[in-house]
Order: C-alpha cells, then sequence, then structure tokens
C-alpha cells in the first residue's frame, strides 16, 4: 500500500503508517530496528533496493531522507516536506518512508526523522555515498548507535579512509570494510592450517580502491610484519601473498569470483570470494550493533603505513615481488602469525597515489 502526502510532517506521517499497517494486517512490532538512508534524489533507488533486500533478514522501518535544498534563493528559504509511505507488497513485512526535505528543511533533517524512529529500537544511519566529516557529530548521526559509511563511493576513497580515522567514534563502520570479511576469514584459517613464521606480505587490488587499502592495514597490524600494496587491474582485490618460513601462502581471485588457495605443503583449493551486492553488505551489518574493534584499530593503523607503487601487477611478477617482501622482512627479523591482536606495528612507507 503506497500513501503520497504533500506539505506534511511527521504526525500525519505517522497516521499514514498507523492506517497503512491496518490495511495491510501488518504488525509493527515484527520490526527490530529503524535505518535511515541519507541520499540524495539521483541515488535514493539503488541504496532503497539494497536495503529492502536486506530487511527480509532484518524487518526494519526504512526511512529515506532526500534533501532538495534547492537552486534559487527562493527555493532555498522555502521548507516544504512531502512523503510517501509504503507498506506491504515489495517492503514485506517492514515498512519504508521516503521524505523529500525542500528548502531550510533540509538542514533540519533530525527534526523529522526523530518523531518517525521506532520506538525502544535500535537505529542505524547510512550514507551510501557522501558522509559527514564526522559522522557521529551529524545530527542524523548522534541519533544513531550504528553509523555506516562507504569510502568506495567518495572522490578520494584512501583520503576518505584518513579521515574515518581521524573522526572514529564507537559505532562507526564503513562498508570497505565489510567487503573484506570473507578474505579475512579465509586468510586467517590459512594461518591456522600452516603454522609458520610471516616475514612479510602483499596485497594486491585496483589503485583507489579502500577495502585493499584496509586489508592491507588488517595484516600489517595484527601480524606486525611488512605489508606491500600493489596496484592490479581489479576488479576489487584481485590477490594476498604472504611470504613465510616454510614458502608463499596466496589467494588469488583475478577473476573476482572464485580464488585459489595455495599453501605449501597442501593442494591447492578453490574458494568461493565472490563479489557481493550492497544488500548483503548492509545485511551483515545490522547483524551486529555494537562496536567494531576491529576495523577501528585496522582503520586507526594509518594508510600512510603501506608502501604502493605505481605500476600494474601481472602474473611474471609474482615471485619477485614476494621475494623483495622477504627480503624486507628478513632485516627485522621473523614475526609469528598472531590469533589474536599483538599491536605489532609494520615499518612506515610512503604511499604513492596511483591514478
Amino acid at each position: 500500500m503506497n500513501i503520497d502526502l504533500t506539505e506534511t510532517n511527521s504526525s500525519k506521517i505517522n497516521s499514514a503508517l498507523v492506517k497503512a499497517r491496518r490495511a495491510t494486517g501488518s504488525p509493527a512490532v515484527g520490526m527490530v530496528l529503524t535505518l535511515v538512508i541519507v541520499t540524495d534524489e539521483g541515488n535514493h533507488y539503488d541504496a532503497l533496493k539494497s536495503a529492502s533486500d536486506a530487511s527480509r533478514e532484518h524487518p526494519s522501518r526504512i526511512l529515506v531522507v532526500i534533501k532538495r535544498p534547492g537552486r534559487s534563493p527562493r527555493e532555498r528559504k522555502s521548507a516544504r516536506l512531502d512523503a510517501e509511505v509504503r507498506v506491504g507488497g515489495e517492503t514485506g513485512i517492514g515498512e519504508t518512508v521516503l521524505l523529500r526535505l525542500h528548502g531550510e528543511l533540509a538542514d533540519h533533517a533530525e527534526s523529522v526523522v526523530l518523531p518517525l524512529l521506532l520506538p525502544d529500537a535500535p537505529v542505524v544511519v547510512w550514507w551510501p555515498d557522501e558522509a559527514p566529516v564526522n559522522p557521529a557529530a551529524d545530527p542524523l548521526g548522534a541519533l544513531a548507535q550504528r553509523r555506516i559509511t562507504d569510502a568506495a563511493q567518495t572522490e578520494d576513497p584512501v583520503a576518505s579512509l584518513g579521515l574515518r580515522a581521524e573522526t572514529y567514534t564507537p559505532g562507526d563502520t564503513d562498508l570497505a570494510w565489510t567487503r573484506i570479511t570473507p578474505w579475512r576469514s579465509v586468510l586467517a584459517a590459512a594461518l591456522d592450517q600452516k603454522q609458520a613464521a610471516v616475514k612479510g606480505a602483499v596485497v594486491e587490488g585496483e589503485a583507489d580502491n579502500p577495502s585493499t587499502e584496509l586489508l592491507g592495514l588488517w595484516l600489517a597490524r595484527r601480524l606486525g610484519v611488512p605489508v606491500r600494496r600493489k596496484v592490479s587491474e581489479g576488479p576489487g582485490i584481485t590477490a594476498v601473498r604472504l611470504a613465510t618460513s616454510e614458502g608463499e601462502i596466496c589467494l588469488d581471485r583475478p577473476s573476482g569470483s572464485l580464488a585459489e588457495l595455495a599453501i605449501p605443503g597442501q593442494p591447492d583449493r578453490h574458494v568461493a570470494l565472490q563479489r557481493r551486492a550492497t544488500s548483503d553488505l548492509i545485511a551483515e551489518e545490522l547483524r551486529r550493533l555494537d562496536p567494531d574493534e576491529a576495523y577501528a584499530a585496522a582503520v586507526k593503523f594509518g594508510v600512510d603505513r603501506l608502501a604502493q607503487t605505481e605500476e600494474t601487477v601481472t602474473p611474471d611478477e609474482a615471485e619477485a615481488r614476494i621475494a623483495e617482501a622477504d627480503a624486507a622482512a628478513g632485516k627485522g627479523g621473523d614475526t609469528k602469525a598472531a590469533p589474536s591482536d599483538t599491536g605489532g606495528k609494520a615499518p612506515a612507507g610512503k604511499r604513492a597515489a596511483a591514478k
């Protein structure tokens, strides 16, 4: 059921939600959280579709905040709220409200959102594209227990990671971190199987890919070894190579879907590492609403700690580059793979921006 409201207010929107629930027989008690999406007119469709798909796992009230401050001085001075209420149908057992804030009201979105939050339920705010400098200090972010950004959608993804580190507040997270969950799981399992001294690592991925940077930072932080950042043609992260005292552990994903894991002394095996849809990423983030300490430790480690080269990696160069990492690590001695956070730091390296 869809209800369109023009020049409305939060009270009328709540009344429309109650009316729509009664008409469709959809109870509000089945929803577990409120998801607030802050976006613009051009990006709201894709963001809402991803959130709706994720709500099948996490029934929620989705509030889409679309700011339209206007172009002319007259439009900017006006203040109008238009809304569209959707209950049932494609929204399942959840609810969706599109909020279009015109004029000066666009600067006070929290006053519209606050009365529409589900009582006694967690609040998550997601910025699918450009996010505030400090999400926790943003009026909408201050309402939330969890704040989700996406550095990959910004003009300078790597610089955005540095900004996230400077302004980090417990409850912040980024989809660039969520994208590397399968990589971290496979690499941790590989190191559990092969108890060998890790001397260095090489992480290969597209230029200006924030997930590649975060994966390198996570490895450097957890293992306390030098990590080299290498640029490949993609898509996304293409390979991670760990130089150990017993040989090379290699997780190679050239196609963006199926990866090959090579561990010394064991047969090579295929691993499913499909690039996931945004809806899957959002669903993963909504499974936990407590602070992500692993993300905080990785992003605060600092992207300037990774050495990055400008050339493109080819398969023929892999062996030589692992040798470089091995030689660099050998100067500082062997370091064991740590099952928990050791606080080790890799030598700082100058990162050349690869364009």
